[in-house]
């Protein structure tokens, strides 16, 4: 690996773990306050999990990037599928904005329905750029899906 592609693979790994440091923001007095309060689904894992995988999955994300960047970075191919990848990180962290730093699951789940579609989008804008920077965002919407039924549940367990 030559020195720039190994900046360029910290440099998208750290973009990507940022949206999450960013969502944290919102999340942290949420989760000391309010989200306890809240009526959970039995299926809601412990708190610490949920961190870990997010650690995992911003780093899958980062990977994905990178592998685009790197071999489009000067075509107008890879420019669509970039600004799709951009979108689906912004809304990433407005996710964490809408359910905990408003306290609003419903509009949460606005967000998260938002974000699916456009993780799936980047997932086929990708896929004829290159398919393991797709494959890398599979975990990635699955886990997102799972965390929408859950926002989904607790909207409904707490009206």
């Amino acid at each position: 690996m030559e020195k720039s592609d190994l900046f360029r693979l910290i440099l998208s790994i750290i973009i990507c773990q940022m949206a999450g440091v960013i969502g944290s923001i919102f999340t942290a007095s949420s989760v000391a306050s309010w989200y306890p309060t809240l009526v959970k689904p039995s299926i809601t894992p412990p708190g610490f999990y949920i961190g870990s995988i997010w650690i995992a999955l911003f780093t899958l994300m980062g990977i994905s990037l990178f592998l685009i960047w790197r071999h489009h970075s000067d075509g107008s191919d890879a420019r669509g599928a970039l600004y799709f990848f951009a979108a689906q990180l912004v809304v990433n962290t407005l996710w964490s904005a809408a359910f905990f730093g408003m306290q609003s699951p419903i509009s949460g789940l606005v967000v998260i329905a938002l974000l699916w579609i456009l993780i799936l989008i980047t997932i086929v804008k990708f896929l004829p750029l290159n398919r393991a920077a797709a494959f890398l965002l599979v975990p990635y919407i699955l886990w997102v899906s799972f965390a929408a039924y859950l926002n989904y549940l607790i909207w409904r367990l707490n009206p």
